[in-house]
């Protein structure tokens, strides 16, 4: 059997961010478009040749993307939104439908599965798909001219694709399917009389819980792609989980399926040892983790190919998923310990790995240059074993707190705060200056005294902005953080930080998520001096701003050899620390971050339970040793919530604040079937899209929320925070804000209380 190797899809950002630095100066003005087009085909192209180097067999084309792929296929299909298709330049419109305009808002956004990933939601209105531009085709020819190379196009497939957009008539999704599949069958014919072999076509629809009807729906679409395109070899991908439905899956008239063997829990390899794996089809197997940074273990992967192998006739060796959600390179990462950076395995050293393991199951690497390479990564991670093992006596930790209602009443007579209070989630812009002060300290240009003085008077000046936008409950603005987890792993005990560990969370915003290698331990105080030093400056509160537990679990890189709610736990336990601290400081406001509280979500059902009761477990051991005066505060963002009401008011949190300017207030019709008591801020406008609202757009949101919500009940705050937006934008949004809010503050009052209002 010979074995090949491939690559489900590499990251877009480049080694250095280029990517990013290209979009931003693309949208600011500072290159033109045909700059910017030339400038991102040489990232692609880049990508190709180092892959070609690594030694691929099987290179993906069409994995890269100007802003996202789901918006990709929209706009391939010709899926625009009305209030879009006046846009005449093609560019213009696409990046009009992922960010806004002045006069129209972005699509929607929200989570990739469960991960950290952002993607454009595509609304499916009446609009009858057509095939704009065929992309991979464009692609393609691209890579052949220019490396003389044959590769695989990838496309996102059309049934994962109608179920992870917006249909305002959900029941007719079929009928759209029926529409798109033609659509898919002219591309698939452009490729095959291009030459094109191979192309990846993904699904990871196939791995949640689905119903008949869905995968009646595989059986009649691949049918017809199998009937109409017989010369292409389609491979049908997935990953993230173990596939539902797996005889019916491996059934299907393709040439290969691409299975996740990392994290499925098993499952696979049981479908595979109990039903088998067709004769006359491809197992492209996932086994290098596309997810983790940390080293395979390459004896281990190796004992589960040779079980494969000698299960299927034909193999092909991949990543578990696409290396979009890992950094790209581990060569510039100079400030790390020595044992932890030599541990480490981002894209790059994953492709090294899927070619070291072709090559020994192609029989030209012995197993024992295996074994080598394993002994590093063993010799390091049992140092660091034992701490992790350590445990924490929670017993003993509050795990609740007096009733709302009681701590309510202690709160308002401490905070009077007015109705409808207004406040931001946390982050203020974070300016190019901001940011090279932080390079220059880091350089050691700047002494701690020096940055210290910067970062305080950035504090000033914002309080002052502040009161003079009238808001009510002020933040310090973060102007010291660089990332909201990123911040917490560089103060933590058992995190480290990368140094070009960058990783796309959506559009041009890229973070670097931190390591999580030991036992981790609250050391001092890390967010105390900048909250008091901004509470001493304003007579209205300012809140103490923290990220969760779950958020740093779920947003950081863990061992994948130690438990995740052991590591959760002592998360929460430093957490609860800092919570402390702010609160003996006289910090009487805390908000506890949990945005990625869903993003950890198994993707089977049957595992939802348990993670819900550690996730409510952990944040409620940060947060419930308050006084009952301190108000705990949380903020969510960019989840579908409407089904997780219930574990949102298990929190406890005596204020939430989530997302919704995007979804133009549709998750209050979640409160119309959830009787909600504490109080919430639904954010009412999009901080992610330069545009600014009007204060017809953000009264029409407050209306929406006060027909289901009490005014006691409601903050008026935007869906995020600011730290991605210029100063102008951000003043002239939240001044629009204040003053809607205010408007409705007193036409609340002139009708003579809250009672009379409905």
């Amino acid at each position: 059997m010979f074995i090949r190797s491939s690559n489900v899809g590499y990251p877009r950002i480049g080694e250095k961010r280029e990517w990013k630095k290209a979009l931003e100066s693309f949208w600011n003005g500072q290159i033109n478009e045909q700059q910017f087009i030339k400038t991102m085909e040489h990232i692609r192209l880049d990508s190709i040749r180092k892959q070609v180097e690594k030694g691929i067999d099987l290179i993906p084309i069409g994995d890269f993307s100007l802003y996202d792929h789901m918006l990709d296929t929209a706009f391939m299909f010709g899926y625009i939104p009305e209030r879009f298709q006046q846009i005449d330049n093609a560019l213009e419109q696409y990046f009009a439908m992922a960010r806004g305009t002045n006069g129209q808002h972005a699509l929607e956004m929200t989570k990739w599965f469960n991960t950290n990933y952002h993607y454009i939601v595509p609304e499916i209105g009446q609009t009858k798909p057509r095939l704009v531009e065929n992309r991979p085709l464009k692609e393609y020819n691209l890579v052949k001219e220019t490396f003389d190379l044959e590769t695989k196009p990838v496309l996102l497939g059309p049934i994962t694709f109608l179920l992870l957009s917006k249909q305002y008539e959900r029941h007719e999704w079929r009928k759209h399917l029926a529409q798109l599949v033609p659509v898919y069958v002219e591309l698939f014919k452009q490729l095959s009389e291009a030459g094109v072999s191979f192309v990846q076509i993904d699904e990871p629809i196939l791995v949640q819980d689905i119903d008949d009807d869905i995968i009646d729906a595989f059986r009649h679409v691949y049918d017809v792609f199998h009937r109409d395109v017989p010369n292409i070899n389609l491979i049908l991908q997935t990953y993230f989980d173990s596939v539902s439905h797996y005889r019916e899956i491996v059934a299907l008239p393709v040439a290969g399926i691409g299975l996740d063997f990392v994290h499925d829990d098993g499952e696979n390899v049981k479908n595979i040892n109990i039903h088998g794996f067709p004769k006359d089809k491809i197992l492209v197997a996932g086994i290098v983790d596309g997810r983790n940074v940390w080293k395979s273990s390459l004896v281990q992967k190796a004992k589960l190919l040779h079980h494969l192998a000698n299960v299927a006739e034909q193999l092909i060796i991949q990543p578990s998923c696409s290396l979009l959600h890992v950094p790209v390179t581990t060569k510039h990462e100079h400030t790390l310990p020595t044992e932890l950076a030599g541990a480490l395995s981002f894209a790059d050293e994953k492709l090294d790995e899927i070619r070291m393991l072709t090559e020994y199951m192609n029989g030209n690497v012995t197993i024992d240059q295996l074994i080598k390479y394993d002994e590093q990564t063993n010799s390091y991670l049992a140092k660091f074993r034992k701490q992790q093992e350590q445990t924490n006596d929670i017993s003993t930790v509050p795990l609740s707190r007096t009733p709302y209602n009681e701590r309510k009443k202690a709160q308002q007579a401490h905070l009077q705060l007015p109705l409808l209070p207004t406040t931001t989630i946390g982050s203020f812009p974070q300016t190019s200056d901001v940011r090279q002060a932080r390079m220059k300290w880091k350089k050691g240009e700047w002494n701690d005294k020096q940055y210290k003085s910067f970062i305080k008077n950035e504090i000033a000046k914002w309080i002052k902005i502040q009161e003079q936008l009238q808001l009510d409950v002020l933040v310090h603005g973060e102007f010291e953080r660089t990332d909201m987890v990123e911040f917490f792993g560089e103060k933590l005990q058992g995190m480290a930080c990368t140094t070009n560990g960058w990783v796309q969370s959506y559009g041009s915003r890229c973070v670097r998520p931190p390591i999580i290698f030991s036992h981790i331990a609250y050391q001092q105080p890390m967010t105390v001096e900048e909250t008091v030093y901004a509470q001493s400056l304003t007579n209205k509160p300012v809140k103490g701003m923290l990220t969760g537990p779950v958020t740093i679990l779920n947003w950081s890189f863990v061992r994948d050899d130690i438990s995740r709610k052991h590591v959760l736990m002592q998360l929460a336990l430093a957490i609860r620390e800092e919570v402390l601290q702010l609160e003996k400081e006289g910090i009487r406001i805390i908000q506890v971050d949990e945005p990625a509280l869903r993003e950890g979500l198994p993707l089977k059902k049957e595992k939802h339970a348990s993670y819900w009761k550690d996730a409510v477990m952990a944040f409620r051991l940060a947060t419930s040793s308050v006084k009952e005066e301190t108000q705990i505060h949380t903020h969510m963002c960019y989840s579908q919530f409407e089904h997780m009401m219930h574990i949102i008011d298990e929190l406890d949190a005596d204020v939430i604040s989530i997302e919704s300017s995007r979804s133009h207030g549709e998750l209050v019709s979640s409160f119309e079937t959830y009787e909600y008591q504490k109080e919430i801020g639904l954010g009412v406008y999009d901080i992610h899209s330069p545009r600014i609202p009007t204060k017809e757009e953000l009264s029409e949101q407050i209306e929406r929320a006060l027909r289901v919500l009490r005014p006691e009940q409601f903050w008026v705050n935007p869906d995020c925070g600011l730290k991605t937006r210029k100063e102008e934008e951000t003043i002239a949004a939240l001044q629009v804000m204040v003053e809607a809010a205010h408007e409705y503050r007193e036409r609340l009052l002139a009708y003579g209380g809250m009672k009379s209002w409905k």
